[in-house]
């Protein structure tokens, strides 16, 4: 392998503008070379030009001027004759070369099927078109996510999919990627107010529909349970959609029933935690957890006080948890087709990486219409009336 080939395709790209610059071939103020050119020229994909030109940019070497191109900077003296790290010249890939073909997926955890079945679809949309995939957890920490783009940048893949942290301060390393141009996907929520590419289920639907078929079945004292330590976009969609179903049918909101912001560890200890004595207490008949591991707590909870499920209170969850629950063939659930929409979002991906002219101001927004599978964890209750 020739010291050439061992250096990454940015740095290439960075080189030939450099060459460009000290050789007067550019001089400051002139355009250079479009991105579509830079791209036929080595053969290489938009987002690696994108993340070429952005170093550049940083580096006051070139300037980008909306709505016009990029320009080399008028301060010459900024512009080193070489790469900081390599003083090779660039030489052309020839028609058999590729680049690295690699993805970055960036998410909290992989605990439960949520997350699995997700992976499992991005994957097949990734095999499909021979790229492959690198995953880094950031464990619902916005520095460990901040870390990992950083270092799916550093190891050149052509694109991020991030379920990102939800914090009330935004990661300022996507802020960065979208301005910079650099194509990435956002999966499960997005950042309120800015523009981006975003996959998510709709979690308004889908809490409205368990809603209605709860309220069909004679609930009428309904709770909205999740044990997200934060309040995320997807957990306030979801209560908002639950205060809508009931303002669509008249009925008052009982504060109480909205039950959120708690965290519930183990379980032989879980008779001190609020949510037993709610459980035990029947302020609820019926629950709508946003999550398929609380709705099984859940359940495990009214068995340990002696209710009987769905005898006496009623579960859905979003997503499935029934491989959890021994006896029940089916878990009513709210079904976010996550396979589908992990496909969807490498899809969407691999268009924008491969796309000419990128997404040309426009994002693909895209909200996946859930089902209610109905199963063996609801039931009827009678309403009692003087």
């Amino acid at each position: 392998m020739s010291s050439m080939e061992r250096i990454p395709l940015y740095q290439r790209v960075q080189e030939y503008i450099r060459e460009m610059i000290s050789s007067q071939v550019l001089k400051a103020g002139d355009r250079i070379p479009t991105e579509k050119e830079l791209m036929e020229r080595f053969g290489v994909s938009k987002i690696t030009v994108v993340n070429a030109l952005s170093g550049l940019v940083n580096e006051r070497i070139i300037t980008r001027v909306p709505g016009k191109g990029t320009f080399v900077s008028e301060t010459e003296s900024e512009i080193p004759t070489t790469s900081p790290k390599s003083a090779v010249k660039p030489i052309p890939k020839t028609s058999g070369e590729r680049g690295t073909r690699l993805i970055g997926l960036i998410m909290p955890s992989i605990y439960d099927y949520f997350t699995i079945r997700l992976i499992q679809g991005i994957q097949q949309a990734l095999n499909e078109s021979d790229y492959r995939c690198v995953i880094y957890l950031s464990e619902g920490d916005i520095d460990k996510e901040k870390e990992a783009i950083k270092t799916c940048c550093k190891i050149g893949v052509e694109g991020l999919l991030i379920f990102p942290v939800d914090e009330e301060l935004f990661n300022e390393e996507i802020l960065s990627m979208k301005f910079a141009g650099f194509p990435f996907v956002l999966i499960d929520r997005y950042l309120p107010g800015v523009e981006t590419h975003y996959i998510a289920s709709d979690g308004r639907l889908g809490v409205n529909m368990a809603v209605n078929y709860l309220w069909e079945l004679g609930h009428r004292e309904i709770a909205i349970c999740s044990d997200s330590p934060i309040q995320t976009v997807t957990v306030q969609e979801r209560i908002d959609g639950y205060m809508n179903a009931f303002k669509e049918k008249g009925a008052l909101i009982n504060p109480a029933h909205i039950v959120t912001g708690f965290e519930l560890g183990n379980l032989e200890q879980a008779e001190t935690h609020p949510l037993y004595r709610y459980i035990k207490n029947r302020m609820a008949t019926a629950y709508i957890t946003l999550n398929g591991s609380l709705g099984v707590k859940i359940y495990q909870i009214a068995r340990q006080v002696g209710l009987k499920v769905p005898e006496d209170i009623s579960i859905i969850s979003f997503d499935d948890p029934t491989s959890i629950i021994e006896g029940y063939s089916t878990f009513t659930h709210v079904k976010q087709f996550e396979r589908d929409m992990g496909y969807r979002a490498a899809y969407t991906l691999l268009e924008v990486i491969n796309s000419d002219d990128g997404h040309d101001g426009k994002y693909f927004k895209t909200l996946v219409e859930p089902e209610l599978v109905i199963g063996e964890t609801t039931g009827k209750h009678v309403l009692f009336t003087s």
